[in-house]
This record gives C-alpha cells, sequence and structure tokens, in this order.
C-alpha cells in the first residue's frame, strides 16, 4: 500500500478549487462534488511546512483573501511560529514553520505538504498502515508517526492522536458524520480502523512546489 493522491470531497468543486488555487496549494489535491453530511472536526488537517515566518504570514494572507477563516493567529511557539486557517469548503490548513526568525524574503514555496490524520490510537493505526507496506519514518511513541514518502505523492501521511491534534488546531475534537477526505491508493479500496476511506487509484506525476513570488 502506497498512498498516491487526496481528494477532498466538497460542497462546491468550483469554488473549492478558486480556493486552492489563489492559496497555491491546487496542484497537490484532488477535488470531487459530495454533500455526505459532516459536522464539527473531520479528524484531518492538512499541514504546509514553509522556510520562515514571512512566508507564513504570505500563505494565511493569501487563504484569508480567498475567502478563509482564520482560527489560530500566526505566532511563535516552542516549536517555531505558525497558524490555523479552515478554507470555504470546510478543511483546515496549517502553515507552519520551524525557523523563528526570517532569513531572506516572503515566498510562496512549500517545503512539505503533510496530511494529519487524527486517530484513536497513534500505535494501532501505524501498525496498521505498517502492515500494509507503507514505511514508518519518523515515530514518538503513541504521540505522532511518519510515513516515508514514495514519491508517487506530494503529500506525506502522519499521524496524530485526534485530541491532540484538534487541541493543536485550536478546534473541538468533536465531530461526526464523513471526514470529507479519501485516500488514493493502488491497493484494493478499504477503510482504516479510524474511519478514513481509501480508495483504488491510478498515481499521477506529483506537481513541483510553487515557484517563489517575484
Amino acid at each position: 500500500m502506497s498512498l498516491i493522491s487526496v481528494t477532498l470531497e466538497v460542497d462546491d468543486p468550483q469554488a473549492a478549487r478558486r480556493f486552492t488555487t489563489a492559496f497555491g496549494v491546487d496542484g497537490h489535491v484532488r477535488l470531487r462534488a459530495s454533500d455526505a453530511p459532516t459536522t464539527g472536526f473531520r479528524g484531518f488537517t492538512l499541514a504546509l511546512t514553509v522556510s520562515g515566518p514571512a512566508t507564513v504570514d504570505s500563505f494565511v494572507g493569501a487563504a484569508v483573501a480567498a475567502g478563509a477563516a482564520v482560527l489560530r493567529p500566526a505566532a511563535k511557539s516552542l516549536w517555531g511560529y505558525g497558524g490555523v486557517v479552515q478554507a470555504p469548503d470546510g478543511t483546515l490548513w496549517k502553515i507552519a514553520t520551524s525557523a523563528k526568525k526570517d532569513t531572506g524574503p516572503a515566498t510562496r514555496r512549500l517545503d512539505d505538504l503533510v496530511l494529519l490524520l487524527g486517530v484513536a490510537d497513534v500505535k494501532a493505526a501505524k501498525r496498521f498502515s505498517a502492515d500494509r507496506g507503507l514505511t514508518v519514518a519518523k515515530s514518538f511513541g503513541g504521540k505522532y508517526a511518519e510515513f516515508a514518502a514514495d514519491g508517487s505523492s506530494p503529500v506525506k501521511l502522519a499521524l496524530y492522536r485526534r485530541r491532540g491534534l484538534a487541541k493543536d488546531l485550536g478546534v473541538p475534537a468533536d465531530g461526526t458524520g464523513s471526514h470529507r477526505i479519501v485516500l488514493g491508493t493502488p491497493a484494493a479500496p478499504f477503510t482504516d480502523p479510524d474511519g478514513f476511506a481509501w480508495e483504488t487509484t491510478e498515481a499521477r506525476s506529483p506537481a513541483p512546489p510553487p515557484a517563489a513570488a517575484a
């Protein structure tokens, strides 16, 4: 098993595409229409890792200009600098850097795009994924696990305890209904223990990172 695509299910694909284009991530995620009922926290976030605070601010500004709401204003923390926004379709995006000071001007370039799944039991979810062929790249006990990218997807996959992820994002952990996300795999379709849907899909060439702003 490998992660080769990420699809967001949205009420209005055209509106969602306008947002992802303006935000600079349209080459990294797929979109499709869905009216599946969902409430509250959907159990995941897409996290953008960038080079410095000015670039974090640039992405947050672009998201807000495209209609996103700021859930957690960008600020310094123990781990660096970052903030959280919610796109018009409901998806939560975290933009962060480990740097606390800028070493150059802001750009629109991503270092990494990580899909963080909020799970009930990180160790159990890690074993489930490893048993299906994903390679663990980083692991911090029962708190966090990250899998190695195989080159067929521009998005890395990681696991975080659901309540811990919700707290980090600044939202209540409660939520019901559809996750509104589908993970693509070349393997047979399945649903994992935390209810995330994996469906069979073909690989596509990863999109290059957004070019630096002029």
